[in-house]
C-alpha cells in the first residue's frame, strides 16, 4: 500500500510539476507539496505498520520532491543533506505518520471499548503462530517514546495530554 500511494504521490506531483517548479517562493512551494502531494501520499497513514524498508520508501519520496522543487537531476552529485539545507527542510514524512497516528487514529481507539480496541492491545483470542513477532501498530510510538503499552493507554485516557504528548 505503501508503494501504491507514493505512486500515486508522484502523479499529483506530475500533474502541479509547472506549478511547483516555477518561479514561485520556496515557502509557496513547500506549502504546495505538503497540501497537494503529501496528502496523496498519507492518506490512511495512520493505519499503516512501517517496517524499514517502508520507512526508506518514505524518506526517498520525500527527498525525490525536494530535489524536483529545487530542479536537481539524479545525475546531479548533490547530497541529501545539501538538498535539505537549499530547501531549508528536515526529513519530516516519518514524524508526519507518527504524529497522525498518535493524534487522529490510537488515542481515539485506546479511549473506546470494542473489537478495535481489544485487537489494538492484542487481547484476540486464537494461537500464535510461529516465526518472528509481528510489527504492531503501537510498537511506532513505543518506539519514539520509551513507553509501555500500558503507560501510552494511561496517557491517551486524557485526551488534552494525548495531544501534547
Amino acid at each position: 500500500e505503501v508503494k501504491a500511494r507514493i505512486a500515486m504521490a508522484k502523479a499529483a506531483f506530475v500533474k502541479k510539476r509547472i506549478l511547483l517548479t516555477s518561479k514561485l517562493g520556496l515557502e509557496m512551494k513547500k506549502k504546495l507539496v505538503k497540501c497537494y502531494v503529501w496528502s496523496v501520499a498519507l492518506y490512511g497513514a495512520e493505519t499503516w505498520t512501517l517496517r524499514k524498508k517502508e520507512q526508506k520508501y518514505l524518506e526517498s519520496f520525500e527527498m525525490w520532491c525536494w530535489r524536483r522543487i529545487e530542479k536537481i537531476r539524479w545525475t546531479d552529485r548533490v547530497t541529501n543533506e545539501e538538498v535539505l539545507r537549499r530547501v531549508k527542510e528536515q526529513r519530516i514524512i516519518l514524524q508526519a505518520i507518527t504524529r497522525r497516528k498518535a493524534n487522529n487514529w490510537l488515542g481515539h481507539i485506546m479511549r473506546r471499548n470494542g473489537l478495535l480496541s481489544d485487537i489494538t492491545e492484542g487481547q484476540v483470542e486464537g494461537k500464535k503462530g510461529l516465526g518472528r513477532r509481528l510489527i504492531q501498530l503501537t510498537d511506532d510510538l513505543k518506539q519514539g517514546k520509551k513507553m509501555t503499552f500500558q503507560e501510552l493507554k494511561r496517557e491517551a485516557e486524557n485526551k488534552d495530554n494525548w495531544r501534547a504528548l
